[in-house]
């Protein structure tokens, strides 16, 4: 299954000099590339760039790869560019997931040792000690 990058270029910084162009990464999405595109069209309409900071209108445009949302705002007019990209590499991408190891053999439970017979309350002892009543002893 491919991952699709979600990409948006925008300007950064103000009046005719101090702008520049900056790109970023909205997120990423696994699947297929109309799945990807589907995601970017609806980032895309709530993105909220960093100028204008005013916005009087927001038109947005779909292209062959991506989607040209125009931002016209107090002074002046901006604009920032979605595109969507199979990633191919990711050099900082998390290691793969260990494979789970196989579950342990089921341990049978050991027999139950069977209880011993009660012995009667009194365990053999006599109702009479042997030794009560005589007269050989102090």
């Amino acid at each position: 299954m491919a991952r699709w990058g979600l990409l948006v270029e925008q300007n950064l910084g103000y009046g005719r000099t101090g702008r520049m162009w900056s790109a970023g990464v909205l997120g990423h999405v696994d699947g297929t590339r109309d799945e990807a595109f589907a995601e970017l069209r609806r980032r895309a309409e709530a993105f909220e760039p960093a100028h204008p900071a005013n916005v009087k209108r927001r038109v947005l445009y779909q292209q062959g790869e991506g989607f040209l949302l125009v931002l016209d705002g107090m002074w002046d007019v901006f604009h920032c560019r979605f595109t969507v990209a199979e990633q191919l590499y990711d050099s900082a991408a998390p290691a793969p997931a260990p494979a789970p190891e196989p579950a342990p053999e089921p341990v049978p439970a050991p027999e139950p040792v069977p209880e011993p017979e009660p012995l009667p309350w009194d365990a053999g002892v006599p109702e009479r000690p042997g030794w009560l009543g005589r007269a050989d002893l102090p």
